[in-house]
């Protein structure tokens, strides 16, 4: 299995930002696992919320589609109830088999004017996929480090974002001291969009880097091995 970031870039039509991914995808082989940026198909969309809800779920029937034998991972905007969410959702043989609602949302960026957020932060945990223990912080998520403790012993920890390209060098530092010190794999997957700061990378515990701005698709093999072997080396209590 290979460990994927999607590193897109968003256009303003939303079926070719969908058209664009779909055609990474396809180039992966099975049994990947692959992470677009945050809400990759739309971005936010506050003019246009309603609209972009929809198209999720259109969006969420193609992609199901493309999950036969790969994994992926999205998030989008979702409408529940009259209310809107930025849902994270891991797709895997033609099923939802994982969603978790951002819950730290980003004031600067006017998520709390337009977002809701689930009651509690109790979905920020580890849940297993095929014998993977895999983790997801969304974006600002990143920077509370009282979730790093709760994820400890995850094997992969995703962050999807659309972080600001004025904080580039903080969203590489927390990525990459989040592998160091829960001993992981990291995959970072952040917009492509002009005022995000690109800096998709995989990490593996080592803290080792791969990462490459004039990229669309990076992507590493994921050893299992490698997680055993830091673990014993220097024991942290993992």
């Amino acid at each position: 299995m290979n460990l994927v970031t999607l590193q897109t870039n968003i256009n303003q039509d939303f079926e070719k930002n969908l058209t664009n991914i779909i055609k990474l995808i396809r180039t992966c082989e099975n049994s990947d696992l692959i992470l677009t940026s945050e809400l990759a198909l739309t971005g936010y969309s506050y003019d246009n919320f309603e609209e972009a809800s929809i198209f999720s779920e259109y969006a969420i029937k193609r992609l199901l589609e493309e999950s036969l034998n790969k994994k992926i991972a999205i998030t989008m905007i979702i409408k529940e109830k009259g209310n809107y969410f930025n849902r994270f959702f891991l797709f895997s043989n033609k099923k939802i088999i994982y969603y978790q609602d951002k819950y730290k949302l980003f004031e600067l960026g006017n998520e709390t004017k337009y977002f809701n957020k689930p009651t509690t932060d109790e979905k920020i945990q580890i849940y297993e996929v095929e014998g993977l223990k895999i983790a997801t912080l969304i974006c600002f998520e990143l920077r509370f480090t009282k979730y790093w403790e709760r994820l400890k012993g995850a094997d992969i920890v995703l962050v999807p974002a659309m972080w600001g390209k004025d904080r580039k060098e903080h969203y590489e530092t927390l990525t990459k001291a989040l592998a160091i010190s829960n001993q992981c794999f990291v995959v970072a997957a952040n917009s492509a969009y002009k005022q995000y700061c690109k800096s998709s990378a995989i990490i593996n515990p080592f803290g080792e880097v791969i990462i490459d701005d004039s990229k669309e698709l990076l992507s590493l093999e994921f050893n299992k091995s490698d997680i055993k072997q830091m673990r014993r080396y220097i024991n942290v209590g993992i």
